[in-house]
């Protein structure tokens, strides 16, 4: 697929208007830097609805379009942390979890009394050794938002011979084109086939090609 046919910058531009933004760009780059996203990658909305009936809750629309979409896309959703699926859906101090990091270092979730809402707001509660710290803290202020940005980082988080640590301070980034701001305390950049993430002080790259790859 040639550079043209998928406009990074104006896809996550537009995710960040909406629900059919953030999906378009899930879509759009799952077909540009993996597969093509197909009938059989997310749940269906029986196993949603079972998952409702035993929480004794109703999901937020924008969470289980995500599901129905692409939840069950390991490559999109599970290759550094985890997306839970329908049936590990648990509740924990007053928030629906929906993500956890890989060690259980950290929950992502909807706190209950923002599940009413189409598209809520999603918190963050890091694992602490005094645990009386704890808290739900804000992470990003739409669920899709939240989805769209998964997707991305865990596809350039994939372990395979497409990605590589870079050094966030290397002279390469001044080659690259600098995208728009998505995620918490996420930067992205491009290249030609080569997309580039960069958080706290840690940057990893990914091509789409062994040979884009060799270029960059």
């Amino acid at each position: 697929m040639d550079d043209t046919e998928f406009d990074m910058r104006a896809a996550m531009a537009e995710s960040l208007r909406g629900r059919a933004g953030a999906w378009a760009l899930v879509e759009g780059f799952a077909a540009h830097w993996s597969k093509p996203l197909g009938p059989d990658d997310g749940f269906t909305g029986a196993e949603l609805d079972a998952a409702e009936a035993r929480l004794g809750l109703r999901l937020p629309v924008a969470l289980r379009e995500a599901y129905e979409l692409f939840g069950r896309r390991a490559d999109l959703t599970s290759n550094q942390d985890v997306l839970l699926t329908p049936d590990e859906l648990f509740v924990m101090e007053g928030a629906l979890v929906y993500r956890e990091e890989n060690q259980g270092c950290a929950h992502w979730g909807v706190l209950l009394e923002e599940l009413d809402g189409e598209d809520p707001p999603t918190v963050v509660r890091p694992d602490l050794a005094d645990k009386s710290q704890e808290r739900w803290e804000p992470w990003e202020e739409r669920f899709s938002i939240a989805a769209a940005v998964m997707a991305l980082y865990e596809k350039v988080l994939e372990d395979d011979d497409l990605s590589l640590e870079l050094d966030p301070e290397d002279e390469v980034f001044g080659e690259l084109e600098a995208l728009p701001p998505l995620g918490q305390d996420l930067r992205w950049f491009t290249g030609r086939g080569v997309l580039v993430m960069v958080m706290e002080g840690y940057a990893v790259g990914r091509a789409r090609t062994e040979a884009e790859l060799d270029a960059f």
